[in-house]
């Protein structure tokens, strides 16, 4: 996509991340406010306690206005862990995906990271897809009940 810039997260893109991730997966997928709560406690915890040599969010912008983001959270001093990847529906199918992944993982290669994991929904088809297509591997899937909604949880992981 022209013209799209991937920036750092700053803390004060924190209130649009949690407002898009409640309202796209409540219209999207029916969850209920727990999500939002869940994001907000990650976006927390990364604003106030992230190595950020190790740590990264980004934020896909083009024209001052955010489209989507992406992070990369520690899970122990081998593997690193996707969070947060998100694309507004207008932008999706045109490559910026694939931008942002390649962002997060390059730098999670970069700094020493050998594997990375993430977790999703099934529902979520064309992340899964693009994740499958960039050498992902999937780990698990189970039947679950969360965010107020019956979904098929699923792990997945890469060799860096």
């Amino acid at each position: 996509m022209e013209n799209v810039r991937i920036r750092p997260f700053h803390a004060t893109d924190a209130p649009w991340l949690v407002e898009q991730h409640h309202r796209l997966y409540m219209r999207d997928e029916g969850f209920d406010a727990s999500f939002a709560a869940l994001v907000r406690r990650v976006l927390d915890d990364f604003t106030a306690d992230h190595d950020s040599t190790r740590e990264r969010g980004w934020i896909a912008e083009r024209e001052g206005q955010r489209l989507g983001s992406i992070f990369c959270v520690a899970l122990d001093d081998q593997t690193a862990k996707l969070r947060l990847f998100l694309l507004l529906p207008e932008v999706r199918g045109q490559g910026l995906g694939k931008r942002m992944l390649n962002t997060c993982t390059g730098f999670a290669r970069s700094v020493g990271y050998t594997e990375m994991r993430l977790w999703t929904h099934e529902s979520h088809r064309a992340a899964c897809a693009l994740y499958r297509a960039s050498g992902w591997q999937l780990l698990d899937s189970k039947p679950v009940h969360s965010f107020g909604v019956d979904l098929v949880e699923q792990s997945w992981k890469i060799r860096l």
